[in-house]
């Protein structure tokens, strides 16, 4: 279903992940955003499940090619990503699935770190993205904070019980900011729940019903706003 494109980047070209449904060209735009992983399995198998239910997805690959298995490797990737050029690189697949699908709204998805890298490309790009739906994802850098009033997207994001890096407080501290802004933004937290509790590919922290109930509302809300 899926295959791997080039697309104009940073005054330059970036390399990701794009799946479609063969049946509609014009299917609506979904940016999905990886985990600190890297472009991996699981990320392309969500893009799939995607365009299997009626999307046009392009995952872009933030770190060139590389990514890791382990968890040592994958927080040096994270720590060593140029927010600016993962900026204009996302930015870029926004600009791809407008060109692509004709429409000019777009959603945006992500996990972990991507789930932060959601909520800025909202801020960075509130002319393109309606929706925004980051899982387990927040922007714990002062100096790395977006523009939260520039953000116009409907924001639907899912949280873990239990999770040191986005933890329900911090969660429930960016929803309250974002409402008092005036902005349109609903956080989930799902009981007894792990940080990457959406992740089949790891048992030891996936919780189907939780998954499965965090992807429902998430396709509802694209649906709903693209």
């Amino acid at each position: 279903m899926g295959e791997n494109v080039s697309f104009k980047s940073n005054g330059g070209t970036c390399s990701g992940y794009l799946a479609s449904n063969a049946t509609d060209a014009s299917a609506p735009g979904v940016v999905l955003i990886q985990e600190w992983w890297g472009l991996v399995p699981h990320i392309c198998d969500v893009a799939n499940r995607l365009a299997a239910e009626g999307f046009t997805v392009l995952a872009p690959d933030l770190y060139n090619g590389e990514s890791s298995t382990e968890p040592d490797e994958a927080g040096k990737l994270m720590m060593g990503l140029n927010l600016q050029h993962a900026a204009k690189d996302m930015s870029g697949a926004v600009d791809f699935l407008q060109e692509k699908t004709g429409r000019t709204k777009v959603g945006v998805v992500g996990f972990c770190m991507g789930g932060g890298l959601t909520l800025a490309l909202a801020c960075q790009r509130p002319d393109a993205v309606a929706a925004a739906a980051p899982f387990y994802g927040v922007i714990p850098w002062p100096e790395a904070q977006p523009n939260w009033d520039a953000l116009a997207a409907v924001v639907e994001g899912h949280y873990a019980e239990n999770d040191a890096f986005a933890s329900p407080e911090m969660a429930k501290a960016l929803e309250e900011d974002l409402r008092k802004r005036g902005k349109n933004a609903t956080f989930h937290v799902y009981n007894g729940t792990d940080h990457a509790f959406f992740n089949d590919e790891r048992p030891d922290v996936y919780n189907s019903a939780a998954a499965n109930t965090a992807w429902t509302r998430t396709l509802a809300l694209f649906r709903a706003n693209l």
